[in-house]
């Protein structure tokens, strides 16, 4: 029988971002992008309902059985800390871990754009991080949040589904509200949080009406609001919005979503080939005027033309980005011509090696 500690003490010291059990199998963890079986033997289901009672205890684990999913974090005895997804598939128990870091990252090791720096200087409005999952929403945000701490004295309320970084009270005044533990959903958090007396409110993710209108109400009561969505770029993250409404209710929406969003980071990773890891690639859009006017009178269609003509001002396109990427010798470039929105346009852009130049001058930053 595996112990779950074992196992993820295991995972952690080869560098894995993920575990993943499913019975009749060994367990897997991915390691920058690639799954590789572990070297441990394979798991039944009653081992695999052993581990989730192992992390959760009897009574949460009979709520499980009932409701076939349970979301919640566990921690090894180094500290290490996971985001866990139990869930059923063919009748049998599933899990999928996600390693949590145990130190919020710098603003700077991400190599996101200085635009997001800016962004939490922000005094209000909501600003929207979307991707697909295992994109590095989260750690995005924690590292805005983290710039916030320490630049500023506020009051910070997080609303997240499992808690995954813990951050410390540093300059500002921070709590961190575990959905299912200390409220019972994200909807009814933002409800109470609104009497909390929070100057930046993060949402774990917009994931229905309620929690998406009463995230839009925070913004326009002058809160500073940041949240998620599983979304690709910046015009399907405004057409999502609008769309969870009622038909009835759009044109109100729009024209709330119009005053309240400051901006849209869409990012994706790509795996580095000047050393191990990821380096995301972002799409940004800033609410301009002409944007809000697009959001307004529902010509979402012209977002991606704005982006591409405002680069002076901060926004940039997804192809622009692994574009620059590239040219700083963190991408492979077959990768890069095949996930851009233009295969062939990014084909005869990229050479067959980037600058040397840049890639120096980007490698430099990073070890300073």
């Amino acid at each position: 029988m595996i112990h779950v500690k074992d196992m993820l003490a295991m995972a952690i010291e080869a560098g894995a971002s993920d575990v993943h059990i499913n019975t009749l199998l060994p367990p897997v963890m991915r390691i920058n992008t690639e799954l590789i079986v572990m070297d441990l033997p394979e798991v039944s289901n009653e081992d695999a309902a052993e581990l989730v009672i192992q992390m959760v205890g009897e009574a949460k684990y009979k709520k499980f059985e009932e409701k076939r999913d349970l979301d919640f974090s566990t921690m090894i005895d180094d500290g290490s800390r996971f985001r866990v997804n139990a869930h059923y598939q063919k009748e049998t128990i599933a899990i999928s871990f996600r390693a949590i870091s145990n130190q919020v990252p710098d603003l700077e090791s991400l190599h996101l754009p200085e635009i997001v720096r800016e962004l939490t200087d922000l005094p209000r409005g909501l600003v929207v991080v979307t991707g697909h999952t295992g994109s590095g929403k989260s750690t995005s945000l924690a590292s805005m949040i983290g710039v916030i701490n320490k630049k500023y004295k506020k009051r910070i309320i997080t609303l997240e589904d499992p808690v995954e970084y813990l951050l410390d009270n540093q300059s500002c005044m921070i709590e961190q509200r575990e959905i299912g533990s200390d409220c019972p959903t994200f909807a009814s958090g933002l409800r109470h949080a609104l009497r909390q007396d929070p100057d930046i409110i993060l949402v774990g993710e917009m994931r229905d009406l309620e929690t998406t209108s009463s995230t839009i109400t925070a913004a326009e009561t002058g809160h500073l609001v940041l949240s998620t969505l599983h979304t690709v770029n910046a015009s399907q993250t405004v057409e999502r919005i609008i769309d969870i409404y009622p038909a009835s209710q759009q044109n109100q929406i729009r024209a709330m979503l119009a005053n309240t969003l400051q901006a849209v980071i869409s990012q994706t990773l790509f795996r580095r080939v000047d050393r191990p890891g990821m380096v995301p690639c972002c799409e940004i859009l800033l609410c301009t005027s002409a944007v809000r006017n697009c959001i307004r009178e529902n010509r979402i269609y012209e977002i991606p033309n704005i982006i591409e003509t405002s680069r002076r001002l901060g926004m940039q396109s997804m192809d622009y980005s692994i574009q620059q990427n590239y040219m700083a010798g963190f991408l492979d470039r077959e990768e890069a011509i095949v996930r851009s929105s233009n295969p062939g346009k990014m084909e005869k852009t990229l050479p067959a090696k980037p600058a040397p130049e840049a890639a120096q001058v980007e490698k430099a930053k990073a070890r300073s």
